[in-house]
């Protein structure tokens, strides 16, 4: 028998929000990292640039992946939170950083070969150097990645969203000389160009790492759940969990990702300006996006919670609360594209070809913002009830057995060009939101029999 404690929708609003608020700040903070990376190579050189845009191409899928199965701490957390047995939390966020350290060290070696790959996938001999050493450097940063991935998870699902803000913020400022020391070099350290960004990347990820365990070491709120004061072997247990619950939320993580960069790749032989343009217009989409996965992780939370406490109404609840919000937040971002898509693209470029091309493109990231919102809120949810097996199947399905194959066909073989692969993107995205709303409202139908 479920517990039916009810609850308004007022309230749960005002949860959602203090959860999703500082999500929000930290997700267009830490997309504020290459954004300071971008322009601070510009100053240097077109080829420093390029050499940034192929070792990012690169690390960014990678780093999403292993740090996106760390994403299972929040949901099992949030569910011993829920179930009144925080005397679990603590073994959890334990197993979970052996399961990040362990990923971190793999993911890091991994990008120690990456620069073999370079050559194989037509990369100019003039950008090898730099963007090989940015690979190699930046590999160091990725245990504290994982690590930092966990405890964010951690301190989320308790509902302390804040003290990531705040750190992400700080980092967002650090950056800046970190990036100025290794790029142009002082005193000891070598002008390493483009290449420098990726040792700068790699000593903030652990200069946030080690802020984040120490604020979490020392702040009374953790006190209860306090995860630094023992040292624990590993759980065969609970890294079954992890990773049973984790892989499938990193998989899923990679094949909506790759399918967007991929993009760039399928319309690389209709020319410079096309390229140019839709890469503005995934740059402004991929902006927007950070709204309605904030909302997804806050989802995750609250639902995961009411999980825990087996109060199936509740999460019901939420459930609609938040697609409900999702629908808000996504009607109101295509007004706000379609009202200011010039000025938008002006931030861009002032490049007349390029920015007619790119506000033509932005007309179809408009015609998505719903289902985009939807199926991230819906897959936000099925986390929160530990269903991540399905919504993986899901969007490798939608993305790459329906979208890549129809974007392929309309851009290159069809008179629609760059229209095709946005085209492919939508029906993707129509089919992914509705089979994970179909799933969500499948689990929930299960789940109501218990009531």
């Amino acid at each position: 028998m479920s517990n039916v404690t009810t609850i308004t929708t007022r309230f749960e609003l005002k949860r959602l929000f203090h959860l999703m608020i500082p999500i929000l700040i930290t997700q267009f903070a830490q997309a504020g990292f290459g954004l300071i990376d971008t322009i601070m190579a510009g100053h240097l050189s077109a080829q420093d640039l390029a050499a940034i845009a192929v070792g990012v191409g690169l690390w960014i899928p990678i780093m999403l992946l292993f740090s996106g199965i760390m994403i299972a701490t929040t949901p099992l957390v949030a569910e011993a939170n829920g179930a009144r047995t925080p005397e679990k939390i603590p073994s959890i966020v334990r197993q979970s950083l052996w399961v990040a350290l362990v990923l971190g060290i793999i993911a890091m070696l991994l990008l120690q070969t990456m620069p073999l790959l370079l050559p194989i996938l037509g990369v100019p001999e003039n950008l090898l150097p730099k963007a090989s050493l940015f690979l190699h450097a930046i590999g160091f940063g990725m245990p504290a990645v994982t690590m930092y991935a966990a405890l964010r998870g951690y301190s989320e699902a308790l509902g302390h969203p804040r003290p990531v803000t705040a750190i992400s913020l700080i980092a967002l400022v650090v950056l800046i000389p970190l990036n100025f020391t290794f790029m142009y070099g002082i005193g000891p350290i070598p002008h390493l160009g483009s290449a420098g960004s990726g040792f700068a990347t790699a000593i903030l990820q652990w200069l946030m790492f080690i802020t984040l365990a120490t604020y979490i070491l020392k702040a009374p709120r953790y006190q209860k759940t306090q995860p630094f004061v023992v040292w624990e072997k590993l759980n065969a247990y609970w890294i079954k969990r992890i990773l049973k619950l984790g892989l499938p939320i990193g998989l899923a993580i990679f094949f909506e990702v790759s399918i967007f960069s991929t993009a760039a790749i399928v319309l690389s032989p209709l020319g410079d300006t096309i390229i140019a343009a839709h890469q503005i217009a995934i740059s402004v989409t991929s902006q927007l996006f950070m709204i309605p996965m904030s909302l997804a992780i806050a989802l995750t939370i609250r639902v995961g919670t009411y999980y825990g406490e087996n109060n199936w109404l509740a999460m019901r609840k939420v459930q609609h609360i938040g697609l409900a919000t999702g629908t808000v937040f996504a009607f109101i971002t295509m007004a706000l594209m379609w009202l200011f898509r010039a000025e938008i693209v002006a931030i861009y470029t002032s490049d007349y070809e390029v920015a007619k091309v790119a506000m033509y493109l932005i007309l179809f990231a408009i015609a998505y913002q719903l289902m985009d919102a939807w199926q991230v809120s819906a897959a936000g949810c099925l986390r929160g009830m530990q269903d991540t097996k399905g919504p993986m199947w899901i969007t490798m399905i939608a993305y790459w057995i329906i979208a890549f194959p129809v974007g392929i066909y309309l851009a290159r073989f069809t008179e629609m060009g760059a229209a095709g692969v946005w085209v492919g993107l939508i029906v993707g995205l129509s089919v992914a939101c509705v089979l994970l709303l179909t799933r969500l409202y499948m689990n929930n139908k299960r789940l109501s029999l218990n009531i």
